[in-house]
């Protein structure tokens, strides 16, 4: 299988780090991204620097960092195959007390990120006429729960699944593929210590590993037939519930 260039945003912990480490292991060159220099550059050494990894310090609602993150794949790699826009930020808050900071704050890491790090990548990919771009989702766009005020967090997610689909239809003409994988509760730092207190939530009745994650995103960039896909992998969270 051909040696690739894979873009992975917000890659200093939990899925990104992992997806990361998926493709490394794998055989191909990697470009990790996070806002903090400090966690990236920790990360980098656990991945083990050498040639075929290069980072890249910067928000994502920025536009010039992904701008830099092209410019660093092309001159070290020669190419950008596969974009992994998992930047993101989830927090609770009820709705009625969300004001405008707070929903920027979705709306600029979450939706504007994975909008304008797309933006900057999928032109070298109408170069290559091959490319993929991956969005990480979440099932509880189309799968509310109630107790959970989460409206911010999925206001920017549901235009994340949207914005797929739309760029699926309008770049699959050109060999680009945009999906979105949509994960269950997975064990990352993000949700702490209280992973496992969601696992009735799920079918499985467990919690995911960052490594189910990975493992999809790995076969969804290497597939040559899926476009325009929201891809739950959820423990089935997404089809149902537990009742005992």
């Amino acid at each position: 299988m051909k040696k690739q260039t894979i873009i992975v945003t917000g890659a200093s912990s939990g899925i990104g780090k992992e997806v990361a480490r998926h493709f490394l292991a794998k055989g191909d060159n990697v470009v990790i991204n996070s806002s903090t220099a400090e966690k990236l550059e920790q990360v980098y050494q656990e991945l083990g620097g050498g040639e075929n990894l290069a980072m890249v310090v910067g928000n994502v609602y920025d536009k010039k960092t992904g701008e830099k993150l092209l410019t660093t794949a092309i001159e070290k790699f020669g190419s950008a195959d596969v974009l992994v826009n998992n930047a993101g930020i989830f927090e609770t808050r009820p709705f009625l007390e969300v004001d405008e900071a707070y929903l920027d704050r979705f709306l600029n890491t979450n939706l504007k990120g994975t909008f304008f790090t797309t933006q900057a990548i999928i032109p070298q990919m109408l170069k290559q006429h091959d490319g993929v771009v991956i969005n990480i989702g979440t099932p509880l766009v189309n799968h509310g729960l109630g107790g959970v005020p989460i409206t911010a967090q999925m206001a920017s997610k549901g235009a994340v699944h949207a914005l797929t689909i739309q760029l699926a239809a309008e770049f699959g003409k050109d060999n680009i593929r945009v999906n979105t994988i949509a994960p269950g509760t997975i064990r990352t730092p993000m949700h702490g210590d209280k992973a496992d207190q969601t696992s009735g939530l799920h079918l499985l009745n467990r919690v995911g590993e960052v490594k189910d994650i990975a493992e999809m995103v790995y076969t969804v960039a290497k597939s040559n037939f899926i476009n325009g896909a929201i891809i739950n992998v959820d423990g089935g969270l997404g089809a149902g519930h537990n009742l005992n």
